[in-house]
C-alpha cells in the first residue's frame, strides 16, 4: 500500500469511529440501561444545565484538554477531531433516535451501542492520530505522579460516575456490561482494523502499538 493510500485509509478511520463513537454512545443514552462512565457525567450535566449532550461532552473535552497543558502533553489531530466530532454526531443522533421504552428495545439497543464503540474505538486509535484528551489527561498524570495507569484510570473514572450520577446521569447494568466488554472488543477491533505505519515519532501518547491502551473520548 502506497504511502498516500495508508494515510488516506488513517484519515478515514480516524473520522469513521469518531463519528461511529458519538452514534453508539448515543445508543445506549436512548437504551437507558446505562452509560459508559464518562458519559454518565456528560449526561448529568446535560440535566443541570439544559445543554445538549453532545454539547457538554464537547466542553468537557474542550476543558480537559487544557488540562494537558501543565501535564505537558501533545495533542494530535486524533485529539482536536475527538473533541470537536464525537459531540456532533452524539446529539446528530439523539435526534431522530427515540427512547427505548421496554427491555425488548432497550436490550438490543443497548448491546448494539457497546458492540458499536467497541468497534469505533478500534478504528480510531488504530488511525494512531492521537489520544483522546481524557486519556491523555491519564497518561499525563501517570507520568506526573509515577501512579499506575490502572489506578489513575479507575480512580478518574469512579470521580466522573459518582459525579455524574449526583447530577442525574443514568447508572445501570449497561455501565456495567459496558466496563467489562469494552476492553476485549477494542482489542479485537484494534486487530482488526490495524494500520501499519513508518517508524517515525508520532502524537500518540501511547507510543507503544495502539493495542497497549485503550483510548476512549
Amino acid at each position: 500500500m502506497s504511502t498516500p493510500d495508508r494515510l488516506g485509509r488513517r484519515l478515514f478511520q480516524l473520522y469513521a469511529g469518531l463519528a461511529l463513537y458519538g452514534a453508539s454512545s448515543a445508543l445506549l443514552v436512548r437504551a437507558g440501561l446505562g452509560l459508559e462512565p464518562w458519559n454518565v457525567l456528560h449526561q448529568g450535566l446535560s440535566e443541570l444545565t439544559g445543554l445538549s449532550m453532545g454539547v457538554v461532552l464537547t466542553i468537557v473535552g474542550a476543558a480537559v484538554l487544557l488540562l494537558w497543558i501543565p501535564l505537558r502533553q501533545r495533542p494530535g489531530l486524533g485529539t482536536v477531531s475527538n473533541v470537536l466530532v464525537i459531540g456532533f454526531t452524539m446529539d446528530a443522533t439523539l435526534g431522530p433516535v427515540p427512547d427505548a421504552h421496554s427491555f425488548s428495545v432497550g436490550v438490543p439497543m443497548m448491546l448494539a451501542g457497546i458492540v458499536l464503540n467497541g468497534a469505533a474505538t478500534g478504528l480510531y486509535i488504530s488511525a494512531r492520530f492521537g489520544a483522546g484528551p481524557r486519556d491523555g489527561l491519564m497518561t499525563g498524570l501517570h507520568r506526573l505522579t509515577g501512579r499506575s495507569i490502572r489506578l489513575i484510570r479507575t480512580s478518574i473514572e469512579v470521580a466522573v460516575v459518582v459525579t455524574g450520577f449526583l447530577l442525574g446521569g443514568t447508572i445501570g447494568v449497561g455501565t456495567v456490561l459496558y466496563a467489562v466488554s469494552i476492553g476485549p472488543l477494542a482489542q479485537f477491533f484494534l486487530r482488526m482494523f490495524d494500520v501499519p505505519v513508518a517508524s517515525t515519532r508520532s502524537t500518540v501518547v501511547a507510543e507503544a502499538t495502539p493495542q497497549g491502551v485503550i483510548l476512549r473520548p
